[in-house]
């Protein structure tokens, strides 16, 4: 029997290779956020979330839910952004992963959605509510964004990815980096995240 020449290899390879990628999942839509860990008289009191979208996004939500195309969004148009292009992602915490000295915290609800058009770019804000008590011993928190399913793909900006609001009282570190302890997408990536510590001063 002849042997295959070596372009029938080549391609027999390269079909072999594409096949199998062509069914891995990866993002439509890219995400920077920005975060705000805000706090009051007993501690943390929640996290204030700042999305904005790339450029083939923001030009969907706008041609789909900017019904005057005045581009602006007013109370109505915020309103069904919320339903229609934003409520889906409840059941995976909104993307916004938390563990509290090491035990998952369940984002159940989120508080005082709002969406704007930035020159033309899509932004969200929310606000979930966490309340964490300070002690003399410092809390750890860790915040992570991620799509399980990596439709979407969440980074943090080089500049100002995160913003403390109301700690005098508090003693915090914070930095970001990868978390360890979390395997995503096929248990190959360690998604970003932002690791808080705090305590009563």
């Amino acid at each position: 029997m002849p042997r295959p020449n070596l372009l029938f290899q080549l391609q027999l390879v390269f079909l072999i290779i594409l096949v199998p990628l062509s069914g891995i999942p990866h993002p439509h839509v890219f995400i920077s956020q920005r975060t705000g860990f805000v706090f009051d008289d007993k501690g943390l009191a929640g996290f204030r979330v700042n999305w904005t979208f790339d450029e083939m996004f923001s030009v969907m939500i706008s041609e789909d839910f900017d019904s005057d195309h005045n581009q602006a969004l007013d109370a109505t148009e915020v309103a069904v952004i919320k339903e229609k292009a934003f409520g889906y992602i409840a059941p995976y915490n909104y993307y916004i992963h938390v563990r509290i000295d090491g035990k998952p915290f369940e984002v159940k609800f989120i508080k005082s959605f709002n969406a704007w058009l930035d020159n033309g770019t899509v932004c969200y804000e929310f606000f979930i509510p966490c309340h964490v008590t300070a002690v003399d011993t410092p809390k750890q928190v860790v915040l992570s964004p991620y799509d399980p399913e990596y439709y979407s793909d969440i980074y943090f900006p080089d500049k100002a990815p995160l913003n403390i609001e109301n700690a005098a009282a508090f003693s915090i570190e914070a930095q970001t980096a990868r978390d360890p302890a979390t395997l995503i997408y096929y248990e190959t990536v360690n998604p970003m995240a932002i690791f808080l510590s705090f305590k009563r001063k």
